[in-house]
């Protein structure tokens, strides 16, 4: 064949050399190449040999022998490459961020040992397509390219592909010969193998390598140079190359790359910006090419980074300026997809019903009905595995995914695996447990199945009856505030299918609105409150018991944010269509009248509440006996009441007695009796006692831990209460960091926001200005309040007790500007919300009016005690301590006022504020 290569059958004629000894063959300048004395040998489908003297090439089917002229023989001995040859894909000044040890590892694999493959570390989510390999293998090439005699990047997804690559590397280094149009692929491929012979001191690139077994014949002929693979199967590479684990980007390398790319290179950051930053790069899994891709989005179009986050499954296959649209997060892992469909049908299913699940450890034996058995699970997890689409646990018993890959999943049409998910999990609550470990390993599972429920998807029956069981299942835990989500999702579901007025669907909305409340959204829980009691009120009619218990319900959610008024009319109006339609001593109208009860005391109108209580009481013992729980509960609730009336020895008796009849009836340790434990020492705590206060909360404390468990809320109250405790007698070394430990808990067992873990950064930070450290809680007062402000609104009282607390440091640092207008706008929220004369009310005045008196203002500061005092006498009598409290400040401000007058000083520190509302 003139002017090109002569293909022949394995069996026609001999190639120029064949039969020649070692030594024969070489012109007289003409050096040994680094494979002579070895005939051509190739291994490995479609590969191509040639020996470094030779003009034959032989393909490593054995099928086709390539011959190449002579002259071409003797180009690829003679030819040079030119310096900085090489034809890399970008260039080195992009951001890269986060890879430094990952380079230094590459560059002593391949000093050592000539090879390296970039795979990914096993132990974690890894080896994702976007995960960094052929950025990390540029950047590699583009610091290190001085060192090589040519730099040559090969795209590698078959062998066909390398053939390919080396084809382009002839062309470029002898264009003379290789551009001809009658020179084939093989024949290009061959020269440039035999220049690679011939030329030592080069750094071959594979990008993408499918099948480590491509390049076996590669690194078998070509030795004298450096040979870097990248590839997302994490296998196979054992007797083939030596490899450098890749994982994700760390936290801050994730932020700072996302940053700069969304913001341009020296853009400081504000806080909340490096927040968000932070936030989104979490959640991108901290995977580079996805950080790239929404970096790019965000420079381009100017979102923000939170309106990018609820974008994102809009947006997984956009490619903005600078993006390849075939590089984008949704086309590269849909390639892999399409890969693991081709070797294993089963592994994609299972697959396609994780993306519906939680991302981490879920429950191998959870996936079992998914397979025919065991052996045929492990095979298609071992496809997934070997595609790091999935990552396994140490113990090899549970298997995680990336959120991102999730997200794509859940966009295909027809939302493939969503019931297979459904049946999954519902299989497992209602088979055997133990076969997992316990309800609590497949939780997550379940939460993540109601979370990802798609718009416009109506659930199965089993993925609603497995979000019932979990939500009670959490309840009895005492996570009620963790069954939002599943309520919520239940909720969605009854509208849907069964409408808005179905008996069902309004009972899921009160069960929904309790979870609310116990998280900590009270609004929500008062407009769910609402709704259901308008209908039943316009179905049933007020009396109907439905209606009744719904009202009563209304009432406690509107009490528990600070509806105070509002409470008490339901409650009185409830009552007396109790006592109208169920008699006086129905256990309904017993219950209302006990929450009406407790309704008083938390309006300040302790007479009423003890009156109550004290009806309800003896009421309680003679229907229901001395011992009964209802007759125990009521007893407690009235030490309550009078315990908050300032009858501390009242209280304390009533406690002690209710606490020993609990332990008789119930057992030492049942949750009612920790309860009557936790509150008398508490009573002992209020009423100065605290050398028997600490031993009982101690004690709750230990048994707590044993019967709830070290993360169940009440154990975490007990805890909270023990710091205090220690607080108040002045051991602050034990009190401060038992408060520090324990706001970590709760925000790892509750969330940031939840209301318990706000209290608990509230009492630290109370904590933190009794030692002095008025820094830090100042601090902390303010983020409570920034947090509360904007999740529970201004006059939550919540909200309206951080303030005041705030107010509090404020005067005690001297800035007492800053603590009367924080006292201000505490007292007016109180007087419009809880009324003119609610304890809470009066304790904000009084603090008002001795923050004005040494602000300087001792006019206001008489007027302001003045009628506090008038309030407390009305309300707490005479003789009461807080009423006593106001008397003896307000004869101080009117010294003040008088001295002012007069052109005189009084002592700053005159006056006393009350102490803090329970």
């Amino acid at each position: 064949m003139t002017g090109g290569a002569q293909a022949r059958g394995p069996d026609e004629g001999r190639g120029p050399d064949e039969g020649r000894g070692p030594d024969e063959g070489r012109g007289p300048d003409e050096g040994r190449g680094p494979d002579e004395g070895r005939g051509p040998r190739a291994c490995g489908r479609r590969s191509l040999a040639v020996g470094g003297n030779v003009s034959v090439a032989i393909t490593g089917d054995g099928a086709r022998v390539v011959t190449l002229p002579a002259e071409a023989v003797a180009w690829a001995r003679d030819a040079q490459a030119p310096p900085g040859a090489g034809n890399l894909p970008g260039s080195a000044s992009g951001v890269f961020v986060g890879r430094e040890e990952e380079l230094a590892a590459l560059r002593r694999e391949l000093k050592e040992a000539g090879e390296a493959a970039v795979t990914q570390a096993a132990r974690v989510v890894h080896g994702l397509g976007g995960i960094g390999k052929s950025t990390l293998a540029l950047h590699y090439a583009h610091t290190y390219r001085h060192d090589y005699t040519l730099v040559w990047w090969i795209g590698a997804e078959s062998a066909e592909q390398i053939l390919a690559g080396l084809a382009a590397l002839a062309v470029r280094l002898c264009p003379q010969w290789a551009a001809g149009a009658g020179v084939g692929t093989e024949e290009r491929a061959a020269w440039a193998m035999l220049w690679l012979q011939w030329h030592p001191g080069w750094l071959l690139i594979h990008d993408n390598v499918e099948d480590p077994r491509d390049l076996r014949h590669c690194l078998g002929s070509l030795p004298d140079g450096h040979h870097l693979a990248t590839s997302r199967t994490a296998t196979g590479w054992h007797s083939i190359a030596p490899t450098v684990a890749l994982g994700l980007l760390s936290p801050q390398a994730s932020a700072d790359l996302l940053s700069t790319l969304a913001f341009g290179r020296g853009r400081v950051l504000t806080g909340p910006e490096r927040a968000e930053a932070e936030q989104l790069a979490a959640f991108l899994g901290h995977l580079p090419l996805a950080l790239e891709q929404a970096g790019a989005y965000l420079y381009e179009t100017g979102a923000c980074m939170p309106d990018y986050l609820d974008m994102l499954e809009r947006v997984m296959d956009s490619a903005p300026g600078g993006i390849d649209p075939q590089r984008t997060i949704a086309r590269i892992w849909h390639h892999t997809l399409d890969a693991v469909r081709a070797r294993n049908p089963s592994a994609i299913r299972i697959l396609d019903a994780m993306a519906w699940l939680a991302p981490d450890e879920v429950p191998r034996v959870l996936l079992a009905p998914l397979a025919d058995d065991a052996l045929a699970l492990g095979e298609a997890l071992g496809v997934l595995h070997a595609y790091n689409m999935v990552s396994f646990s140490e113990d090899r018993r549970s298997v995680s995914v990336h959120r991102l890959v999730q997200t794509v999943l859940r966009e295909r049409p027809g939302w493939p695996g969503r019931r297979d998910a459904e049946r999954l999990v519902w299989s497992a609550l209602s088979g055997d447990s133990d076969a997992f470990g316990g309800w609590g390993r497949i939780v997550p599972d379940v939460v993540a199945l109601a979370v990802s429920t798609p718009s416009g998807y109506v659930a199965t029956d089993d993925a609603v009856r497995a979000w019932r069981v979990v939500a009670r299942y959490l309840s009895r835990l005492g996570r009620n505030a963790h069954t939002v989500l599943l309520r919520a999702a239940t909720l969605a579901q009854y509208e849907e299918t069964l409408g808005d007025t179905h008996p069902r669907t309004l009972t899921a909305r009160v069960v929904l609105a309790d979870a609310l409340l116990d998280s900590g959204d009270g609004l929500s829980a008062v407009e769910l409150y609402e709704t259901v009691a308008e209908y039943r009120v316009r179905e049933l009619g007020y009396t109907h018991p439905d209606t009744l218990n719904t009202l009563s319900g209304f009432a406690r959610v509107c009490l528990s944010v600070g509806l105070v008024d509002g409470a008490l009319r339901l409650y009185e109006d409830v009552l007396a269509r109790m006592r109208l339609q169920l008699g006086e001593e129905h256990r309904d109208t017993m219950n209302t009248r006990h929450n009406l009860a407790s309704a008083y005391a938390e309006a300040g109108d302790f007479r009423k509440a003890i009156s109550l209580g004290e009806t309800i009481v003896e009421q309680s013992a003679r229907l229901l006996g001395d011992s009964d729980p209802a007759t125990l509960r009521s007893r407690n609730n009235l030490a309550l009441a009078y315990e908050s009336a300032g009858e501390h020895e009242r209280a304390v008796r009533l406690h002690e007695a209710t606490l020993a009849q609990r332990e008789h009836v119930l057992g030492p340790t049942h949750p009612g009796v920790m309860t009557s434990r936790h509150n008398l020492a508490l009573a002992y705590k209020d009423a100065g006692d605290l050398e028997r206060a600490l031993p009982l909360l101690e004690r709750n404390l230990a048994q707590r831990r044993q019967v709830l468990g070290e993360t169940h809320p009440q154990t975490l109250t007990s805890y909270n209460w023990l710091a205090l405790a220690y607080k108040d007698t002045g051991d602050l070394d034990r009190a401060v960091p038992l408060l520090e430990r324990n706001l970590e808990r709760r925000e790892q067992v509750l969330g940031h926001m939840h209301p318990h873990t706000m209290n608990s950064r509230a009492e630290l930070a109370h904590a933190y200005a009794a030692r002095g450290d008025d820094d830090r809680a100042i601090f902390l007062f303010e983020l409570a309040l920034a947090q509360l402000e904007d999740i529970m609104g201004d006059s939550h009282p919540d909200t309206m007790a951080t303030r005041g607390h705030l107010a509090a440091v404020c005067r005690k640092t001297g800035d007492l500007d800053r603590a009367v207008r924080l006292y201000e706008t505490t007292l007016v929220q109180r007087e419009r919300v809880l009324g003119e004369s609610h304890r809470k009310t009066m304790h904000t005045r009084n603090s008002l009016a001795v923050t004005c008196r040494q602000a300087g203002d001792p006019q206001r500061a008489v007027h302001l005690h003045e009628v506090n005092l008038a309030h407390r006498e009305r309300t707490l009598g005479a003789d009461h301590p807080s009423t006593v409290l106001s008397r003896d400040n307000l004869a101080v401000a009117r010294r003040a006022a008088a001295a002012a007058k007069a052109g005189q000083q009084t002592p700053p520190g005159a006056g006393r504020s009350s102490a803090p509302p329970s």
